[in-house]
């Protein structure tokens, strides 16, 4: 399926009944008095964050949605039907927009979370509301209320803990190849993954994380350039991000000017992205002899001033993948001990 995190939808409530001008007339009583009833309250629209949906690809045809109206009232005092509500069905992580104003309206981040996105329109009020000992007739109506309606536009962040970024053909899709069970695309070639993929990663039986394969950046990514100003929005939701970095670059390039050139993206992007968590992984240490690929990784480390976790990987041989996920595993574990930690005190 394709990846879609961004959607423009349109949402109209219902809006309320109008109120009822009825007055009883029975047999034995001509003069019964004034029996109209309210209007029912219009439906509202609400949004639901359901982890069975990846995408918002739903909302990219179907943009316009509406709940139903209230009904009339009616006479003998009866109400009328309320409007039945729409619940609308979107990925966790979505962020909902006003459209027009830009104002945050919900950020649904956890499975079963709703947000009222458009209220119904209120009932209006039968003639029998308006009957006084002055007035004991009274034709006045109070009609239904309209429905909100507003212009939303939906944004997914994707949920994950571990995040991967790097250059277009670092080897983010082999190595969450290699440690989960996600099958994402893998060529020679750059631009391979187009959207992002999330992967579980499970270290032991009952521990485990999730990774997500962040479509390649490069230079320019925060100013629109290639794919990456599209998805590195993603990388603000995870916990610990993964800097792959290939060692043997195909096109000849140098590995730490590749390193700086991504680093001064997620700058531009938000400089929120570097106080996080973020760690060397230097990938492809298969292509060389050992002895060469460890002075080749001595070498970057040294001159990028590195002072941070290494880590020393093939994604294609599996080589030092396990000793990788071990380490995010026991960070991510002492990070929520952590945080558990402050808000019990």
């Amino acid at each position: 399926m394709k990846f879609i995190d961004e959607a423009k939808i349109r949402v109209e409530a219902g809006n309320g009944g109008n109120g009822c001008c009825s007055f009883l007339r029975l047999k034995f009583m001509p003069h019964g008095g004034p029996d109209g009833g309210d209007g029912g309250e219009g439906g509202s629209i609400f949004l639901l964050a359901d982890e069975g949906i990846n995408t918002l690809v739903d909302y990219r045809f179907a943009r316009i949605h509406r709940a139903q109206h209230g009904e009339k009232g009616g006479t003998r005092n009866c109400s009328g039907k309320a409007g039945q509500d729409l619940m609308l069905r979107v990925p966790v992580g979505t962020m909902v927009y006003d459209d027009d104003t830009n104002e945050l309206i919900a950020d649904l981040t956890e499975n079963g979370q709703t947000a009222c996105v458009a209220k119904g329109g209120q009932g209006g009020v039968g003639n029998t509301r308006f009957k006084s000992s002055i007035n004991r007739s009274p034709r006045k109506t109070v009609p239904g209320a309209p429905g909100e309606i507003r212009n939303l536009k939906l944004e997914l962040k994707v949920l994950a803990d571990v995040g991967l970024v790097g250059m277009p053909n670092a080897g983010k899709s082999t190595l969450i190849h290699a440690v989960s069970a996600a099958r994402p695309k893998v060529a020679d070639y750059p631009f391979t993954t187009l959207y992002p993929n999330l992967g579980v990663v499970r270290v032991s039986r009952h521990r485990s994380f999730v990774m997500a394969d962040i479509p390649g950046l490069i230079e320019g990514a925060a100013e629109g350039a290639g794919l990456g100003i599209r998805f590195l929005k993603h990388v603000s939701r995870t916990l610990l991000l993964l800097h792959l970095v290939d060692i043997l670059p195909p096109d000849g390039s140098d590995p730490v000017e590749n390193f700086k050139a991504i680093t001064q993206e997620l700058c531009k992007f938000s400089p929120m992205l570097l106080e996080k968590e973020r760690w060397l992984v230097l990938n492809k240490i298969d292509l060389l002899l050992p002895e060469e690929a460890e002075a080749v990784c001595q070498d970057i480390v040294k001159r990028l001033k590195w002072q941070g976790k290494v880590f020393k990987i093939s994604g294609l041989s599996h080589e030092g993948t396990v000793e990788l996920t071990q380490a995010a595993m026991h960070y991510l574990a002492d990070r929520s001990s952590r945080r558990q930690d402050e808000a019990g005190e």
